[in-house]
């Protein structure tokens, strides 16, 4: 069931007035694949239904036509001011959201929840949300990739890794085809589960995933091994990055020797258990740099390192560049 009651208000009041009218603000940059996996349900659900059940208004920032992170621009056919028709608006943002969330969206963005729009946010567009104070007191979600970065940028944030979050009167969505279960799961709520299984037929999308279904692969499939002490280690590392757990430990909560696990990490990942956990530590801090504003010695104290001229010449020697640099270029 929705959880937010005002969003269950509002979507129920505009089903009874016959068309529920949305809206997307696309900020440059924004996901494809998650725009498009938002908007296709509603043009389906209308076909199937041989209603017109949802109507859209697309706008940018600037009512010009924008560009998404693949490079098609997308026309606008819609201006800002349009949106205030819409009682449920999501901000779909993309690559380098910070660098595109100035001062205009945060205007736009509070102007429609004080108008009484439900403002959701699609893949990231949680930290246009976020820049602009409106999940202060509510769940939220995004993108699998941006969870470290909008929790060191907004430490009083409840982030979850769910799929898609309905929390009061926010929806926050992770992106990417997430976006796709969770207008399913609105159909279902406020048209039934009938249509909203026709509508995934249509998109050979076998499965309704619930929002408590996880966004990432299970870690076997992305590392292509099944060995379950290696991937129990694995595991403990990646939840384990601020404070690193030494070798031993590792070892120990694997119930393997330490040269147990040497053999493992070369037999099936070709590298050491050191070396593995330290460019999982370095990998966090490359999506810090590019998508934070924290100095580079808080993001070396955030990936385990414990010091920034140590964290530098770890970066410099597995990436080419140093973390300064690294920042520069994003």
């Amino acid at each position: 069931m929705i959880t937010g009651e005002k969003i269950k208000e509002v979507l129920l009041s505009s089903k009874s007035a016959g068309t529920i009218k949305v809206g997307f603000l696309m900020v440059p940059n924004f996901s494809m694949i998650a725009f498009s996996a938002a908007i296709e349900p509603l043009r389906v659900a209308n076909r199937m239904s041989g209603e017109t059940l949802f109507e859209w208004v697309i706008a940018s920032p600037t009512d010009d036509p924008i560009s998404a992170s693949n490079g098609v621009r997308v026309d606008v056919d819609n201006k800002l001011a349009d949106l205030t028709e819409c009682r449920l608006v999501f901000v779909c943002g993309g690559l380098d959201v910070q660098s595109h969330t100035d001062q205009n969206v945060l205007n736009v963005t509070r102007r429609l929840d004080r108008q009484g729009a439900v403002v959701g946010a699609i893949c990231t567009g949680t930290y246009v949300l976020a820049a602009a104070g409106l999940l202060n007191e509510s769940r939220c979600t995004i993108h699998w990739e941006n969870i470290d970065g909008l929790a060191e940028e907004f430490p009083h944030l409840e982030i979850t890794n769910e799929l898609f979050e309905i929390f009061d009167n926010r929806i926050t969505c992770s992106g990417g085809t997430a976006s796709l279960d969770m207008m399913l799961y609105l159909i279902s709520e406020i048209h039934g589960q009938t249509l909203a299984a026709q509508v995934s037929d249509q998109f050979i999308h076998d499965r309704i995933r619930d929002p408590s279904d996880r966004q990432r692969m299970e870690l076997r499939t992305r590392l292509g091994v099944s060995h379950p002490k290696l991937l129990t280690v694995v595991a403990l590392m990646e939840e384990h990055l601020e404070e690193p757990m030494s070798q031993t430990e590792l070892a120990s909560q694997a119930a393997l020797s330490t040269r147990q696990l040497e053999r493992l990490f070369r037999k099936y990942l070709s590298t050491t258990p050191t070396r593995y956990y330290l460019n999982l530590r370095l990998a966090r801090a490359r999506q810090l740099l590019r998508q934070t504003s924290l100095s580079i010695l808080s993001v070396a104290l955030a990936c385990g390192f414990v010091s920034a001229s140590h964290f530098s010449k770890c970066y410099r020697e597995t990436y080419g560049k140093t973390p300064r640099a690294e920042r520069a270029l994003g």
